[in-house]
C-alpha cells in the first residue's frame, strides 16, 4: 500500500495520483448540503425552547420560566476558561457557560441573562439547564428515554419542556 510519493516522484494530487501543484484538487469547506438535518428542505435547529421546573424569581418578584438556549459554539466553551471566576473556582464554569447560551429566559433577553441570572437559579433549574445543554450539544436533541414506573413501559419524552398532554 502506498502512502504518499516517493523523494523522486514529486508531488501527488487530493486522490492520490502523481500530479503538480496545478493540478491538485481544491477542497472546498463544508455547504448547508454536507451538515446532517440542514439540507435539502430539513430545518437545521439551532435554538431549543425550554421550560424551568421551578422558575428564575427577579428582583420584582416575577417568575421565569420559558426561555431558549442556542447551540454553544467552540468560542462559547473557550472563553470561559479564561474568567477569573472560573480560574479561582472551576465549578463555576457551567454558570458563565450557561449565561453565554440562554438566549431568553421568561421576559429577559440574552444581554439580560447574566451570570447572577444564573446564580440566582433553584439548583434544580440549574441542573434541568446543564442537563440540557448537554443534550443539545453532545447528543443534539433534547429527547430522553424513559421507564414508567407502574407498567415498566419504555417512551420517550422531550425534556426541554411543555406540559403532559401538550404536544
Amino acid at each position: 500500500m502506498r502512502r504518499g510519493p516517493a523523494p523522486s516522484e514529486g508531488p501527488v494530487r487530493a486522490d492520490g495520483e502523481p500530479g503538480g501543484e496545478a493540478e491538485q484538487e481544491e477542497v472546498s469547506p463544508p455547504t448547508r448540503d454536507d451538515v446532517p438535518g440542514a439540507g435539502r428542505g430539513d430545518a437545521f435547529q439551532t435554538e431549543f425552547e425550554f421550560e424551568l421546573p421551578r422558575g428564575f424569581l427577579d428582583d420584582d418578584g416575577k417568575l421565569h420560566r420559558r426561555g431558549a438556549m442556542r447551540l454553544a459554539t467552540a468560542r462559547d466553551e473557550l472563553l470561559p476558561l479564561m474568567d477569573d471566576r472560573v480560574r479561582n473556582h472551576p465549578a463555576y464554569l457551567s454558570v458563565v457557560l450557561l449565561a453565554r447560551v440562554v438566549t431568553r429566559l421568561g421576559t429577559l433577553s440574552a444581554d439580560q441573562v447574566t451570570a447572577s441570572v444564573i446564580e440566582g437559579l433553584f439548583a434544580s433549574d440549574l441542573a434541568f439547564l446543564q442537563d440540557l445543554y448537554r443534550r443539545i450539544n453532545a447528543e443534539g436533541h433534547t429527547l430522553a428515554t424513559v421507564t414508567c414506573p407502574a407498567c415498566q413501559e419504555h417512551f420517550t419524552v422531550d425534556v426541554a419542556g411543555g406540559r403532559l398532554g401538550e404536544s
